[in-house]
């Protein structure tokens, strides 16, 4: 059991899914402290969903889009410098299937883009984290496990 500070630590686990479509990826452009940043459709897991369900939840509420999970990306570890908090992210590939424009975005999200990688990598400043790039980079890159390998019991 670890402790920080005399509480409890438990990292905060997060979803992110990278979405393709004629060679752009689904970006979400939002307001985190009064800035604003560039993050893949991301999210925090809830009680009693899987990985994969919090994957999809979180890209709908995000941007509007169905999609359908194709891949596990990878499992990402950081720990955020300004605040000490630490993350898990299960990132994600997923292929669009529906635009779903009449429903509202979650508050903070100032819109759903579909950029080129470089143009993503030339934000670079303006991202959420260093966890975004990393995660477009290992798509590009190939990394693809199958979904079989998160278990949910």
């Amino acid at each position: 059991m670890s402790y920080r500070s005399g509480q409890f630590w438990q990292p905060d686990v997060t979803v992110a899914t990278v979405v393709e479509r004629d060679g752009l990826l689904l970006m979400v452009e939002e307001r985190v402290a009064g800035n604003a940043v560039f993050n893949q459709p991301a999210g925090h897991l809830e009680p009693d969903e899987s990985i994969v369900q919090a994957a999809i939840r979180e890209t709908l509420e995000e941007t509007g889009w169905q999609v359908e999970p194709q891949a596990f990306i990878g499992a990402y570890q950081w720990a955020a410098p300004e605040s000490g908090r630490h993350y898990l992210r299960m990132a994600f590939a997923a292929a669009p299937v529906a635009h779903v424009p009449e429903r509202g975005l979650d508050e903070g999200i100032i819109a759903a883009h579909w950029l080129s990688p470089d143009a993503i990598q030339a934000l670079s400043e303006r991202h959420r984290s260093p966890l975004v790039w990393r995660t477009v980079r290992d798509y590009l890159d190939g990394r693809r496990h199958p979904l079989s390998i998160l278990q949910s019991l």
